[in-house]
């Protein structure tokens, strides 16, 4: 008897929210309108919907224009509102004008003027830092671009941080990153196009591509995403990320994330998208393969033999960081025989006192090293580094002498965390710190044989994934035409060919 009353509760309880949800919103009703004929209509509207007079910033300036005899209103926003725009070029010209036979778009003498029919738009723009100009009589407004959001100057990079190269970073405020990358593509088939992709704080994502370079299917592949997304709110580009990858839990990355101009820039150059948003000090770069987060941009900076030799040491910091400690797992676990008879009397008189097995001893220094480096990351910059090296030293030190592990232990991690610093991609590095604890894992359980299989399994996975369509290990397989920058880059000269991966307009670079 108790389980239909059960469901016939939770039902009537799901109706109920349903019918929350499903009721109508008076103020998105109000947003749908378009601009009547009537001004007062109209301002009840606008007064309505950013609650003035409670909202202290929300501005409506009422106007007579005498020259042609019109009621005026101008609703801006002054704290995301250039001030001295709206005085010098709107106000001041529709209060000082006798001309009747002029209009009042003429009058109003902003870089950039255009007209809206809905209340959306007035709201999108308004909201944006622009000044909206309602006139009596007519069912338009007149927008005068005037924002003036605040934002930190253009600083260094602190992520990516190169010897040789610019300097610059991007900052959060997408106009000043646009306009760094202008800087670098002075070409008039750079295309800056833009999607909403919230419902209600209206997030504005730039489309940053080149026209006659960039592959159509794919700028429409990306738009679509980003058009279809329903959700209220997208801060910056972190989070939308997350909502247009394909693969939402591998733990490797399929979108880059540079803070670079430079960077993005060469990107562009080769046929790739990016996005810029407000609120974001970065630029999201696709699609994106595994060599893209393996590379740096300063190997192409330096010359060719120091280029590819820095990344020939971090391909060896690669496969140090990932098998130093699960080697060491399996060899005294397992395959003793293999290790020296010297070296395996000094480990066996080291680890004599030690009560735990070699795999708990790993853990253990594996979890304190990535405590010690996360604490050095959030706690203010002036002590982390010193909270890193003393942190290290007192438990490494506390540690031996407590007989908890043993001292070549120590130099193990030490050597596999180092190692995992010469990574400097951000979400690259962390998809290796993960990595290193299951191979450590796979050592610890099946010994030698467990590292070369879960190696095997691991690139089968990475060759099944794709970012925006595209093979994530390409251009080395599947094999593409490309000027073959991977494990090594060739001489700027030879590098003849965009990535053919991403299929663009035209092949040729040089």
């Amino acid at each position: 008897m108790l389980t239909p009353l059960l469901k016939l509760l939770k039902r009537s309880k799901q109706k109920k929210v349903n019918t929350k949800q499903d009721m109508p919103n008076p103020m998105m009703d109000l947003q749908e309108q378009a601009i009547r004929r009537n001004l007062q209509t109209n301002l009840d509207i606008l007064k309505k919907m950013y609650n003035s007079p409670d909202n202290k910033d929300v501005k409506f300036r009422d106007i007579h224009v005498k020259g042609v005899n019109k009621q005026v209103t101008v609703l801006f926003i002054s704290t995301i509102t250039d001030i001295k725009t709206i005085e010098m070029h709107v106000l001041k010209p529709l209060l000082s004008n006798n001309d009747g036979n002029t209009t009042i778009q003429d009058l109003i003498s902003v870089q950039n003027i255009k007209k809206v029919e809905s209340i959306r738009d007035i709201l999108q723009e308004v909201n944006n830092g622009n000044a909206a100009v309602l006139v009596e009589n007519q069912s338009e407004a007149y927008i005068a671009e005037c924002s003036n959001i605040q934002a930190r100057s253009i600083g260094i990079a602190e992520d990516e941080v190169l010897l040789k190269g610019p300097k610059e970073a991007f900052v959060e405020k997408a106009f000043t990153n646009i306009s760094l990358i202008r800087k670098k593509i002075k070409n008039e088939s750079l295309v800056v196009d833009s999607v909403v992709v919230s419902k209600r704080s209206k997030n504005e994502v730039f489309i940053l591509y080149q026209k006659d370079i960039a592959n159509e299917h794919l700028v429409n592949d990306i738009k679509y995403r980003l058009k279809k997304l329903d959700t209220n709110a997208i801060q910056n580009l972190g989070i939308l990320e997350q909502f247009i990858e394909e693969r939402k839990t591998s733990i490797f990355p399929t979108c880059l994330y540079t803070e670079r101009p430079d960077r993005a820039a060469s990107f562009i150059e080769d046929g790739n998208i990016v996005l810029l948003m407000d609120n974001s000090p970065a630029s999201l770069v696709l699609p994106a393969t595994f060599w893209t987060f393996f590379h740096t941009p300063e190997e192409h900076y330096l010359r060719f033999p120091y280029g590819n030799i820095t990344r020939l040491l971090r391909a060896f910091a690669l496969f140090t960081t990932l098998f130093t400690s699960a080697t060491y797992i399996a060899i005294t676990n397992y395959h003793a025989e293999m290790i020296p008879a010297d070296l395996l009397l000094a480990i066996a008189s080291a680890r004599e006192r030690v009560p735990f097995p070699a795999i708990v001893e790993i853990i253990i220094m594996e979890i304190a090293f990535e405590l010690i480096r996360e604490a050095g990351l959030r706690v203010p910059s002036p002590i982390g580094p010193t909270i890193g090296i003393v942190g290290a030293i007192i438990l490494g030190q506390a540690a031996v002498e407590a007989n908890i592990i043993s001292p070549i232990i120590i130099i193990i991690v030490s050597l596999g965390g180092l190692s995992s610093f010469a990574i400097s991609d951000v979400s690259l590095n962390f998809a290796i710190r993960i990595l290193r604890f299951l191979f450590i894992l796979s050592a610890g359980f099946f010994g030698i044989y467990g590292m070369p299989s879960l190696f095997i399994i691991g690139l089968l996975y990475l060759v099944s994934l794709k970012s925006f369509g595209v093979p994530y290990f390409s251009p080395m397989t599947p094999k593409y035409r490309s000027s073959e920058d991977t494990v090594f880059r060739k001489l700027l000269q030879n590098e003849k060919w965009r990535p053919g991966y991403l299929r663009p307009n035209d092949m040729k670079k040089r």
